[in-house]
């Protein structure tokens, strides 16, 4: 049983683990558990596999009425989290973050069955610290988070990723035709996650004339929120060296593109940037709980595998920064083979090891 979600950084590596199971125990029955209302309710059905929805949901920072619900949804969650594991009897069970995996795991753990925390960030959630006093084992993706779990049941897997962008040797010229970008131009590729990002826009707004003017390109993925406003904007500034999109689907083609790469610092992003190994300019999101992006960002800034640029400075900022590195070889070198040194390539068979061996 697999239980977690809430945002794309939960669940790919979610399904990443459930494929990497599949294909060495064809015959296993995996079942997900999510949160109802939530992304993973439509994304691993059309991965494949099977999920059932709990009620449970997060408290609101501002005092809501939705806060007054809270302890009556969790309480229902853990009694039907209990009754599904009592029929599914699953033999092991995973959680790799979000609102569903706290009810799951507990009620596992209440049952007696071996239980795996997956964290995704340098930083550990508070859910994932209370439910790791319990599970037999702490699969994570950064060094050092001796911090948070006892170290003899910490493995250092990495956070899986999709397969595609494992090798993007040859998909160069693909790349440029796919998204009609010029070949003899150095590309920018811009990524804010599939929402959007508004910082990253901003900045992309503010210096999108500059970068122009010096001879470069940018692939931009603004996200779902804030598609139509660029797009307007955009058209009236009459660039055409400016290639936006509300969401990019074929990411080894983007990245094969790119020079350099100007990105928000979540778990996934910044374990898939580490498999491409080009120079990349973190953004934090400020806007997460214990300023975890910047965790993530500085585990690499201080590995000199990665820039970090404050979200507070990004408008105004973007095109010196981008600028700089595009004509420092040198440190785009460095900063490209540095991330890859990091990289983590096997992480979802690397868990899925350790699954069998508490299952024994």
């Amino acid at each position: 049983m697999i239980s977690g979600g809430g945002t794309g950084g939960h669940i790919y590596p979610a399904i990443a683990i459930a494929n990497a199971w599949k294909e060495k125990h064809p015959s296993s029955e995996i079942l997900f558990v999510g949160a109802l209302g939530k992304m993973e309710m439509q994304k691993v059905p059309e991965a494949g596999y099977k999920i059932k929805g709990l009620p449970v949901a997060g408290l609101q920072r501002s005092l809501t009425f939705e806060n007054l619900k809270f302890p009556f949804k969790l309480l229902k969650s853990l009694t039907q989290a209990s009754q599904i594991i009592g029929k599914f009897k699953p033999d092991a069970v995973v959680g790799v973050g979000g609102y569903a995996s706290g009810p799951v795991l507990y009620a596992a753990q209440r049952a007696g069955i071996p239980t795996l925390v997956q964290e995704q960030n340098s930083y550990a959630g508070l859910t994932n610290k209370i439910l790791a006093k319990k599970a037999k084992r702490i699969c994570v993706a950064y060094p050092d988070m001796d911090r948070f779990f006892p170290a003899e049941r910490i493995a250092y897997t990495g956070n899986p990723v999709r397969k595609d962008i494992l090798n993007l040797k040859g998909k160069r010229e693909k790349a440029m035709s796919h998204f009609g970008l010029d070949p003899a131009k150095k590309t920018i590729l811009v990524l804010g996650g599939s929402l959007g990002a508004r910082t990253l826009n901003q900045a992309v707004l503010h210096d999108m004339q500059k970068l122009d003017e010096e001879g470069y390109q940018v692939l931009w993925q603004c996200g779902k929120y804030y598609y139509e406003e660029m797009k307007s904007k955009l058209a009236d500034s009459g660039l055409t060296s400016i290639r936006l999109n509300e969401f990019i689907r074929e990411m080894d083609l983007a990245y094969a593109a790119a020079d350099v790469i100007v990105s928000r610092a979540g778990a996934l992003s910044v374990s898939e940037l580490s498999l491409v190994g080009k120079p990349v300019i973190f953004i934090p999101s400020p806007n997460v709980a214990e300023d975890h992006q910047t965790k993530n960002a500085m585990a690499y800034v201080s590995h000199d595998a990665a820039l970090l640029l404050r979200d507070s400075e990004a408008v105004g900022s973007l095109q010196q920064k981008v600028g700089g590195l595009l004509r420092d070889r040198d440190l785009s070198v460095k900063l490209g083979q540095n991330i890859k040194s990091l990289a983590k390539p096997d992480a979802a068979n690397a868990i899925v090891s350790e699954i069998e061996q508490l299952i024994g």
